[in-house]
C-alpha cells in the first residue's frame, strides 16, 4: 500500500448511471485522501435496502448520478490525510454512514448520536472539506472514452468500490482478530436493530416486545431484545417465511396480517393481556407505524421508529392518543456513537453476544452486484455479502 500513498489509484467499481440503470463495473479514478480523509481498500461490502431505494430514485431530492452506491462494508486503511491520527495505514476498520467528530456539542452529548458535522445525510454527495469529490471516470457506462468526469460519493461511504475515500469521522477501528465478512454488518442494519433494542427502547429482561418487519433490521432488533432477555418477541411480517429465520433472533409469536380479520394492534393485545412493552416498527410505512404504536401498553408502552419513511405523510396519530402513556421514538443508527461504541459492541459480537452469522444468507463475487440486488428486491436475501478486493495476508 506504501506504492500508492499519495497518489490517484486505478481500481474497479460498480458505477450507477442513472434510477434503475444496471449498476456498471468500471474502472474510476480514486483520489488520494485530504485533510482529515481516510482512503480504504474495501475487503467486503454488502447490500441494504437503503441501497436499493437510491438505486430505484424514488427521492428525487436524492438524485445524483453518476454514483457509487454502498454503505455496508469492512476494509483496511490504506493511506490517511493531514491531521488523522486515531486510524492509520493496515488498520482494520468499518465505515460508517453517521459520524463522530468527538468536537462538536452533540458528540460531547450522551442524549445524541447525531454529530453536527458528519451526521446521515441522505442529500450529501461531495466531500466536506472542499465540496469536491475523489472519484472520476474517464468512461461513460457503455465503457466508451470520454472527458473526465466526477462520480458522486453515498451516504459519507461508498463502499461498492475497491477503494474509496471518507471523512475521517466515518471511520472505525475494529479489532484485527474480528471475522471481516460479518464485521461489515455492523456498518448499518445489525447497528441500527440491536441498537434500537438496547440504547433507545433499553429492553429490559422479562419484557415483551413486537417487531413490525422481519428483514435485516427488523430480525436485528428481536436479536437485541432476546440478548438483553425479552420472554416474548412477536414478529408481524405478511411473508411467512421470515418466521423461520425469526426462530433463530428469538421471535417467540409469529403474526401474518394477512390471516387476521381484524386488526394487528387488537390481536397482540389479545394475547399478551393488554399490549408489549416496546414495539419497533422497521417498515418505513405510516400505517403499519399506527398499528405499532396502538399494539403497546396502554400507561407505559413505547414505539420505536426504525424505518426509513419516503411519503411525504405525516404521523397517523391524534395528539390526545398520547395522553394514555405511550411514547413514540425515531433512531439512527440504533443510537450508537460509531467511534466511541462500535468497537465495543463489535467485541460484543465476537463473544456471540448477538449472532451475526444468520444474517448473511447469500456470498457472490463483486462481478454478480446486480444480482445482488435482484436478490434483494426478491425477497430471498437479508444480506448478500460481496467480496470486494481479496485479502493477500493477514
Amino acid at each position: 500500500m506504501a506504492e500508492t500513498q499519495g497518489k490517484v489509484i486505478t481500481c474497479k467499481a460498480a458505477v450507477v448511471w442513472g434510477p434503475k440503470e444496471p449498476l456498471v463495473i468500471q474502472e474510476i479514478c480514486v483520489d488520494p485522501p485530504q485533510k482529515m480523509e481516510v482512503r480504504l481498500k474495501i475487503l467486503y461490502s454488502s447490500i441494504c435496502h437503503t441501497d436499493l431505494g437510491c438505486w430505484n430514485g424514488t427521492n428525487e431530492a436524492e438524485r445524483a448520478f453518476p454514483r457509487i452506491l454502498g454503505h455496508e462494508a469492512v476494509g483496511i486503511v490504506e493511506s490517511v490525510g493531514e491531521g488523522v491520527k486515531d486510524v492509520k495505514e493496515g488498520d482494520y476498520v468499518i465505515p460508517t454512514f453517521n459520524g463522530e467528530c468527538g468536537e462538536c456539542r452533540v458528540c460531547k452529548r450522551e442524549e445524541s448520536n447525531l454529530c453536527e458535522r458528519y451526521h446521515v445525510d441522505p442529500m450529501k454527495r461531495v466531500m466536506v472539506s472542499d465540496g469536491g469529490t475523489r472519484f472520476s471516470t474517464t468512461t461513460d457506462k457503455d465503457g466508451r472514452s470520454s472527458q473526465s468526469q466526477p462520480i458522486y460519493h453515498f451516504l459519507n461511504t461508498s463502499t461498492f468500490t475497491e477503494y474509496t475515500v471518507l471523512d475521517s469521522a466515518c471511520v472505525v477501528k475494529i479489532d484485527p482478530n474480528a471475522p471481516l465478512k460479518q464485521m461489515s454488518l455492523l456498518s448499518c442494519g445489525v447497528s441500527t436493530g440491536v441498537g434500537a433494542a438496547w440504547n433507545i427502547a433499553k429492553v429490559k429482561e422479562g419484557t415483551s416486545t413486537a417487531v413490525f418487519g422481519l428483514g435485516s433490521v427488523g430480525l436485528a432488533v428481536a436479536e437485541g431484545a432476546r440478548a438483553r432477555g425479552a420472554s416474548r418477541i412477536i414478529g408481524v411480517d405478511a411473508n411467512a417465511s421470515k418466521f423461520e429465520k425469526g426462530k433463530l433472533m428469538g421471535v417467540t409469536d409469529f403474526i401474518n396480517p394477512k390471516d387476521l380479520t381484524k386488526p394487528v394492534h387488537q390481536m397482540i393485545r389479545e394475547i399478551t393481556g393488554g399490549g408489549v412493552d416496546y414495539s419497533f416498527e422497521c417498515t418505513g410505512n405510516v400505517d403499519v407505524l399506527r398499528e405499532a404504536f396502538l399494539s403497546t401498553h396502554v400507561g407505559w408502552g413505547s414505539t420505536v421508529l426504525v424505518g426509513i419513511y419516503p411519503t411525504p405523510r405525516t404521523l397517523p396519530l391524534h395528539p390526545m392518543e398520547l395522553f394514555d402513556g405511550r411514547s413514540i421514538i425515531g433512531s439512527v443508527f440504533g443510537g450508537f456513537k460509531p467511534k466511541s461504541q462500535l468497537p465495543n459492541f463489535a467485541q460484543q459480537c465476537m463473544k456471540g453476544v448477538v449472532k451475526l452469522e444468520p444474517f448473511i444468507t447469500n456470498e457472490l463475487p463483486f462481478e454478480k452486484i446486480n444480482d445482488a440486488f435482484q436478490l434483494l428486491r426478491d425477497g430471498k436475501s437479508l444480506r448478500c455479502i460481496l467480496q470486494i478486493s481479496k485479502l493477500l495476508k493477514r
